[in-house]
């Protein structure tokens, strides 16, 4: 599937939010998008594709050498790492988190958490800060940005990770909280309790997100506008998260296109 298409099928949010973008900087986002929704889709299925997984790491690896490569998404994305001088460590973290989507369930304290996340979307923020070309001050704050919206991700795809047997959430504050796990049939018995848990993590994303904000004065205007737009519409899923906690069990909380539009148009007026 060309990177454009796995682009648009993977993420509204984002996909919307680049078409604002130049189209150079466009293509280079599309292209480190694509790579790591890939290398997460074989983890993120049903059942999960571990052979699929390691070949693509393993092919990865081989292209980073200079071996040949067939696949388009990884040698574009190879491509993309030479020219923007991507930290190949930085590349090793996100498959190594993505490698621990196969094993790993629980995540028994937040230090735990934040070495997946920083595999998982912190190295994308600094990846994204290099397309950009932004001051090396402002990779701090790339990675709190990838950091924050992670972790709105767990928040709202709580329902669909218990499929797998994952929480993506520290256990010690769960059981601090008096629950003992997120299936939608214990927190039933413990509404009150659910609900104070998740107002309680949505408070640590927003912390994490006012840290974030603070880099955008390094983000020149014609890329913030996309920037900040997605940022926006992760803080609109956390209020509605926030409101009713339990409708991550009825719903996957996605802002409409139209609302994505809308934001964005504010974004470029205000």
């Amino acid at each position: 599937m060309p990177a454009n298409n796995i682009f648009k099928a993977g993420s509204r949010t984002y996909f919307t939010s680049s078409l604002f973008f130049p189209q150079a900087i466009r293509r280079e986002v599309t292209v480190l998008y694509a790579f790591v929704r890939v290398a997460d889709d074989f983890v993120d299925r049903l059942p999960q594709d571990a052979a699929g997984f390691y070949r693509f790491k393993d092919t990865y690896d081989k292209a980073r050498r200079g071996a040949p490569c067939s696949d388009p998404v990884i040698n574009e994305f190879v491509g993309l790492s030479q020219k923007r001088n991507f930290d190949p460590r930085w590349v090793e973290a996100f498959l190594k988190s993505m490698e621990m989507d196969l094993t790993k369930k629980t995540y028994a304290n937040l230090a735990e958490i934040e070495e997946y996340i920083y595999g998982s979307a912190e190295v994308v923020g600094l990846m994204m800060a290099l397309i950009l070309k932004l001051d090396i001050k402002a990779l701090e704050y790339a990675r709190l940005q990838g950091k924050a919206m992670q972790y709105i991700n767990f928040l709202r795809d709580i329902a669909e990770d218990q499929t797998f047997g994952r929480t993506y959430l520290p256990r010690e504050q769960l059981l601090k909280s008096g629950l003992t796990s997120l299936q939608l049939d214990e927190v039933k018995k413990q509404p009150q309790q659910f609900k104070a848990f998740i107002r309680g993590e949505i408070g640590r994303y927003r912390a994490w997100q006012i840290q974030a904000s603070e880099g955008y004065k390094y983000i020149p205007r014609r890329y913030l506008i996309p920037v900040k737009t997605a940022a926006d519409m992760y803080a609109w899923t956390a209020r509605q998260i926030e409101q009713d906690p339990f409708i991550v069990y009825r719903e996957r909380v996605k802002p409409s296109v139209l609302r994505i539009f809308s934001r964005i148009m504010y974004n470029i007026l205000t």
